[in-house]
């Protein structure tokens, strides 16, 4: 049976717990996203799950209402801090941009096996979380709306490698683009299919 978060989590810590999640760690192109959401108990949207789960419809429509009725913040690491510090490290530079976009909480429920550096709160990291509680659920929506509508802009910027579809994930057409068309500025040159195209025709000499 599959399981349907609920808030059990932070029913049980109390306070004001906030959920974060974040998307955007396997694409070729563009940022990763995180989302921190804190929900109000007694106005939580009804249908709240894994953003994976929902389409793109009814995410849009969740979070609207998240934005209505709970507290959310965007954090973003850039193509740059991803090529400079890893997709590891920059999404846990996200997350805690997320958060401090929040009025201060007294714990983090973080979707993974592993808690950012440095957090200004305890934490708890649950994997598999977005499925799990309610907050990670509203901010894998939250983080998954917000990633998609960037990569929209930058598909206009950039027309070609379907990025309005595809969100930067290397599909087949993604990877036949970029040896059509090249790489962008907004390409992560540390992952390994963009740095083999641009490093193709290049030779180490004695």
């Amino acid at each position: 049976m599959t399981p349907v978060p609920d808030m059990s989590q932070e029913t049980c810590i109390g306070g004001r717990v906030a959920g974060i999640d974040e998307v955007g760690r396997g694409p070729l192109a563009g940022p990763v996203t995180a989302a921190a959401v804190v929900l109000t108990s007694t106005a939580i949207p009804e249908g709240l799950n894994d953003s994976k789960r929902l389409t793109a419809r009814r995410r849009d429509a969740l979070l609207a209402l998240l934005l209505e009725h709970a507290e959310v913040s965007l954090g973003w690491a850039s193509v740059e801090e991803i090529d400079r510090l890893n997709i590891r490290n920059a999404s846990f530079l996200a997350m805690t941009r997320a958060l401090a976009g929040l009025s201060p909480v007294n714990h983090a429920l973080i979707d993974g096996n592993a808690l950012p550096p440095d957090l200004p709160c305890p934490a708890t990291a649950i994997v598999k979380g977005d499925s799990k509680c309610l907050s990670i659920a509203a901010a894998s929506i939250a983080a998954k709306v917000g990633r998609d509508a960037q990569m929209v802009a930058l598909s206009r910027q950039f027309p070609g490698y379907g990025w309005e579809k595809n969100a930067g994930y290397p599909t087949a057409d993604h990877r036949q683009a970029l040896l059509d068309i090249g790489v962008t500025p907004h390409h992560r040159r540390s992952f390994k299919p963009v740095h083999n195209i641009l490093y193709q025709d290049k030779t180490i000499t004695p």
